[in-house]
């Protein structure tokens, strides 16, 4: 038998062979109300964590804030508690620039020059960037992403900003805004960010002026969003790249795959393998207290908790994500046995 080498091409055409899937459909709506009404109330008296402190500007957040929002890949959504209420995506931005460097330049290009393996260490870590030969090693770690960011189309900082803040609001399926008293609270205190960027260009892995990309990047973790915004993005994604409540495609679905895959193995840092292990689903964390995670062909969620643990994860989004995996039939990895007097052996 030929053995497949993982970086050779694939013997067919994406975009013309005949496209099967392996996902179904969110339980009906009753049950997906029934389940986060559920959880909402069973986690919502939940204090452990602490909300973050060292962005200033993220430290005022009221540790009571809690919301749930599920957006089904292609039809309805509910959600419960502070849906609407606004706080910068953060680190869960990662992913979605990530998806639209990988649009713009090719998924393999975008491989080659960034790496797509977990690292094993903490999101800002200097030690993963000199331990291994990749550098950047995936696009999730902030290496990584601010080199993804330097990675965005534009001649100039302003160019490729706005081509990020356009297309995380396609994403969202509405203009997103920055905001103002983040970004300046993170400027004043990104230091290990700009000198990460210092330590991947001298190692010719980050591909713009370092300074600038940084401040790229900054801006694009201020972004203003809500819970619902967040399941709107996730349930993109869960969609093959068309965004469900406004019918755009935002990506193809080749780069929405692989843009799974790195979620999976690298959206919650050196516990990625914890969360798959337990949740069985991509996600992404932000230390705002937002999290996303997506259910393929099923759809979005996101939560809202500001309280985060020892690792920079939201508590309470934990919590409820690992419930409503279960209750949802979320788990990628979850399925119901054959029926071994009907089935046919394959031939």
């Amino acid at each position: 038998m030929t053995k497949l080498s993982m970086h050779e091409s694939l013997p067919f055409d994406e975009a013309t062979a005949p496209s099967l899937v392996s996902t179904g459909e969110l339980p009906q709506t009753e049950q997906v109300r029934d389940a986060v009404t559920e959880a909402y109330e069973r986690y919502r008296s939940n204090d452990d964590g602490a909300v973050a402190d060292y962005i200033p500007a993220l430290a005022s957040a009221s540790p009571g804030l809690f919301g749930i929002s599920v957006v089904g890949a292609r039809r309805g959504y509910f959600e419960i508690g502070d849906v609407e209420a606004t706080f910068s995506i953060q680190s869960v931005s990662k992913p979605f620039v990530f998806a639209l460097v990988c649009e713009a330049i090719g998924y393999e290009a975008a491989r080659h020059q960034l790496g797509v393996n977990s690292t094993g260490f903490p999101f800002n870590s200097l030690m993963a960037v000199e331990l291994n030969d990749e550098r950047t090693m995936n696009p999730l770690v902030n290496a990584g992403a601010i080199a993804t960011t330097s990675l965005i189309p534009g001649n100039t900082a302003d160019e490729k900003w706005e081509r990020i803040r356009d297309g995380l609001s396609r994403f969202a399926g509405r203009d997103l805004a920055l905001s103002k008293d983040v970004y300046e609270s993170e400027s004043a205190t990104n230091m290990r960010n700009q000198g990460i960027a210092h330590l991947l260009a001298s190692y010719e892995r980050l591909y713009f002026d370092p300074d600038e990309a940084t401040d790229i990047y900054t801006r694009q973790c201020s972004l203003d969003v809500t819970a619902h915004d967040l399941a709107v993005m996730a349930a993109t994604l869960a969609n093959g790249g068309v965004n469900p409540m406004t019918g755009e495609r935002v990506i193809v679905a080749g780069v929405c795959r692989r843009v799974l895959a790195v979620m999976a193995t690298a959206g919650l840092y050196e516990l990625s393998g914890d969360w798959l292990y337990e949740i069985g689903m991509p996600g992404k964390s932000g230390v705002s207290g937002g999290i996303v995670t997506v259910s393929p062909g099923k759809g979005g969620l996101a939560t809202f908790s500001p309280p985060l643990d020892a690792a920079g994860n939201s508590v309470r989004g934990q919590l409820v994500t690992k419930y409503l995996a279960e209750r949802l039939g979320l788990n990628l990895f979850a399925s119901e046995p054959a029926d071994n007097s009907t089935a046919s052996p394959m031939s």
